[in-house]
């Protein structure tokens, strides 16, 4: 990639990271602002809920560039060792380093503020650590699963995903729909972890979509499909608030699959992106600054809740700020000599 980039997919990167600051702000400012959730206006919970569908095709985005790239190679023993030791040794060091920074600094957050509430502002912190875990575990599996589909048509692998996808993502779809209207004793559950679950979905969409299995969906039909995706999502959690059941937006919901699948595929069929050196800007430092930038949300948070205006403005103000600073200390920390990039995992 560093050598002959791709302009969509540094678009659909840039697009990721760009997600993923922007749910951390939101929920940052909802989440604090909890006490006075009764004096939420209509228009700033559908604001929240609106937020939460752009926020969460952040991650899938991530998973299906991946599946994307990594999938479509051949490996013997010796590249995959060789992945493992570039990849893999890599990728657990920094998850290690950077949990160390996060607990340190969330030791001198709390004990500056003694209104900051430990397990609160703990969580808040270290929110986003839980992905390195899970494309680490994807990172080791990939060699053997990229080995196993290349013996097979793209067709097959996709009738494979439909019954791994209507496993993982409607059966838990069926289960909260019955709880939220008081049937709760039905628990349809699956084990899907040797598949890698949603995620490992997500990936395999990736690979389809470079082996271009659904370009015989025109793009009309992928926007429509994106906008009604993002319609039930925006709708099924308004429901659920009205209901009184509570329903997090989260990955494994079907139509953030349908949504992130749709504007993905989408973006795969631009040949040329506006303002590009901005988007490789933003592309180059994506993961780098997905690992950095919850140094800066807890700090901002608490000054930026104070303002003197409604929570959707406050979370625009607080997402602007996380780009700012983030970028920033990215640009900083990759100029230190010999290890910046290796802590910031920059190859």
């Amino acid at each position: 990639m560093g050598k002959t980039r791709v302009e969509w997919i540094d678009l659909v990167r840039a697009l990721a990271i760009l997600t993923v600051l922007y749910i951390h702000a939101a929920d940052g400012i909802f989440i604090i602002s909890s006490d006075a959730i009764v004096n939420f206006t209509i228009y700033s919970r559908i604001f929240n809920f609106i937020s939460l569908f752009i926020g969460r095709i952040g991650v899938p985005f991530f998973l299906m560039i991946t599946g994307y790239l990594l999938f479509d190679r051949s490996y013997d023993d010796e590249r995959v060792r060789s992945f493992w030791n570039k990849s893999c040794k890599g990728l657990i060091i920094v998850t290690i380093l950077w949990s160390i920074i996060y607990a340190i600094s969330l030791q001198f957050v709390v004990v500056k503020s003694g209104q900051v509430n430990f397990s609160e502002a703990g969580n808040l912190f270290f929110s986003h650590m839980w992905y390195m875990p899970m494309i680490i575990g994807m990172y080791l599996s990939m060699p053997f699963v990229s080995a196993a589909l290349e013996r097979f048509h793209p067709e097959t692998i996709w009738q494979a995903t439909i019954v791994f996808t209507l496993l993982a993502f409607l059966l838990p779809f069926v289960t909260t729909v019955l709880a939220m209207h008081g049937i709760q004793n039905v628990n349809i559950q699956s084990c899907l972890g040797f598949s890698g679950g949603v995620y490992g979905i997500y990936i395999i969409i990736g690979y389809l979509t470079k082996k271009g299995l659904f370009k015989k969906y025109s793009s009309n039909k992928l926007r429509i499909l994106a906008i009604i995706s993002f319609l039930i999502c925006v709708v099924f959690q308004y429901y659920a608030f009205i209901k009184g059941y509570g329903f997090t937006l989260w990955y494994e919901f079907p139509f953030i699959l349908t949504g992130s699948f749709a504007l993905f595929e989408l973006c795969s069929r631009r040949d040329k992106v506006r303002a590009y050196p901005l988007v490789t800007f933003l592309a180059k430092y994506s993961f780098a600054v997905f690992l950095v930038h919850n140094l800066f949300r807890l700090p901002l948070l608490p000054l930026v809740v104070q303002l003197p205006y409604s929570e959707p403005v406050k979370a625009i103000i607080l997402w602007i700020l996380l780009i700012f600073f983030s970028y920033l200390a990215t640009v900083i920390i990759y100029r230190i000599p010999k290890f910046g990039k290796f802590l910031l995992y920059m190859r």
